[in-house]
């Protein structure tokens, strides 16, 4: 058992390293470029992600949204969001931020317990105690990461190098494995219902960008590029950019791709 458990860490390890090492290659010239060298293959990748969603998310998502009341929709999501405290919180300690790792804490515990398991959320509603996301990605970026290429993901959409470091590493090193050995199906069970209440909730403002555009990929890019960066301006001043888009994409891709 104990060589299973350190196989175990050893692989995770070992991944960690190579995905930190993946996060440096390909990183623009200029702060706010556009370094997109995998277009050609991210143009195909955006082409089938249209194309499921196409066929089944958009579909889906009217069934879902139309079939089970509003409040229960609410509920599920909010379960998908809470489960996602223990990662902020540790994420929070490795960027050195004590204040918002405190903060997401005492809003994990009061969702988890009088929220029961986070169905409802009564650290926002009764506490103002609000939500403050956060992930490895940005954990990279804080510790001087680049950006690296532009990328586009078989289901989870739009991202970057670092991103999708940032987003595998979220994936293994999940805290909810370390307490449960279902932490994972859980994230996972859980994320579904809230990928399709954000379709059904955003399905106008989602089709009029996927499918009205001229150029549907290039408007993706362009969204997540600027307001990942407006995002982390705060964090990092390596890669400061103004986002005109920041709202829009925000409501737009808010649970979307997260964590399906």
């Amino acid at each position: 058992m104990g060589q299973i458990v350190q196989l175990s860490r050893d692989v995770r390890i070992g991944a960690f390293a190579s995905l930190v090492l993946l996060a440096a290659c390909s990183a623009p010239n200029e702060p706010g470029e556009i370094n997109d060298p995998y277009e050609s293959l991210n143009r195909v990748v955006h082409a089938s992600n249209k194309a499921t969603d196409r066929v089944f998310f958009r579909p889906v998502s009217q069934v879902y949204g139309n079939a089970v009341p509003k409040p229960v929709r609410q509920s599920l999501s909010n379960a998908s969001a809470n489960l996602s405290g223990p990662r902020n919180v540790a994420n929070d300690f490795l960027q050195g931020n004590v204040e918002d790792a405190g903060h997401n804490l005492v809003r994990f515990l009061l969702n988890t317990t009088l929220g029961v398991f986070g169905l409802f959320d009564p650290a926002s509603g009764s506490f103002g105690i609000e939500e403050r996301d956060t992930g490895f990605a940005d954990t990279l970026a804080v510790w001087g990461t680049r950006e690296g290429a532009y990328l586009e993901l078989p289901l989870f959409g739009p991202s970057t190098e670092r991103d999708a470091v940032g987003l595998v590493v979220d994936l293994i090193a999940n805290p909810l494995g370390t307490v449960f050995d279902e932490g994972p199906d859980i994230a996972a069970a859980t994320s579904f219902p809230s990928v399709l209440n954000s379709r059904f909730e955003l399905a106008d403002t989602v089709d009029g960008i996927l499918y009205d555009s001229a150029d549907s990929y290039a408007q993706l890019r362009l969204f997540y590029l600027e307001s990942r960066r407006f995002a982390l301006s705060g964090q990092t001043s390596a890669e400061n950019a103004f986002d005109p888009y920041e709202n829009l994409y925000e409501e737009v891709y808010e649970g979307l791709y997260d964590e399906f």
